[in-house]
């Protein structure tokens, strides 16, 4: 289960070490999703994927952050931003020597919180490069309208991803709240009324 410090909901993946701090914060007449990350020196990121409904941001604090945005590389050192907007296919990485730290913000809101702490439960939850399938299908599947991994078209993609939880539906696998990505327990992060310390600032500032 995800750890809640200083009114955030607090992310790991046991297997590289990246570390993601949540909040929702108001932010000029629309509620966004703070974070502040951490990736260890010489790791993956996430793998390549669209947010169809949220526009993304970051500052690099420390570190270099290594990306492609729709097929160009980008390299983003301490104190610049990049943006990856909507509908853009994108990844990150860090394949330097010191530890990544960055702030952004992501706008609106929509699911991009429960969405994450379903696939890092998820990611948890298996091997090493080998997300539980079911899982992964179910918290997809449910989260298409604004969220796509960049793997094949779309419509295959959904397509691929009903028939995997009808199977997993059939053996049981979705019973109970006890089982990865369970959208019972992902119900994202909180909601902070007072921001004005907020790192949304100092990104948009």
């Amino acid at each position: 289960m995800p750890d809640r410090e200083g009114g955030k909901l607090v992310l790991e993946l046991r297997h590289t070490g990246e570390q993601l701090a949540l909040r929702r914060v108001m932010k000029n007449g629309e509620i966004w999703i703070e974070l502040n990350g951490t990736c260890p020196p010489h790791t993956q990121g996430p793998p390549m994927h669209i947010h169809l409904a949220e526009d993304e941001e970051g500052l690099v604090r420390a570190g270099v952050l290594s990306a492609m945005v729709d097929g160009r590389r980008i390299t983003v050192r301490r104190g610049e931003s990049a943006t990856f907007p909507r509908g853009a296919a994108h990844r990150w990485w860090n394949d330097g020597d010191d530890r990544l730290e960055f702030d952004g913000y992501v706008k609106p809101a929509a699911d991009f919180d429960q969405y994450l702490q379903a696939v890092f439960e998820i990611v948890n939850a298996g091997p090493e490069g080998r997300p539980p399938l079911f899982y992964l299908a179910h918290a997809m599947l449910r989260h298409r309208q604004t969220q796509v991994l960049a793997m094949m078209p779309q419509p295959l993609q959904i397509a691929l991803f009903r028939v995997i939880v009808a199977v997993g539906t059939v053996l049981g696998r979705y019973r109970g709240t006890d089982w990865p990505g369970c959208p019972a327990r992902c119900l994202g992060a909180p909601t902070v009324a007072d921001a004005a310390t907020s790192s949304v600032e100092a990104v948009t500032t």
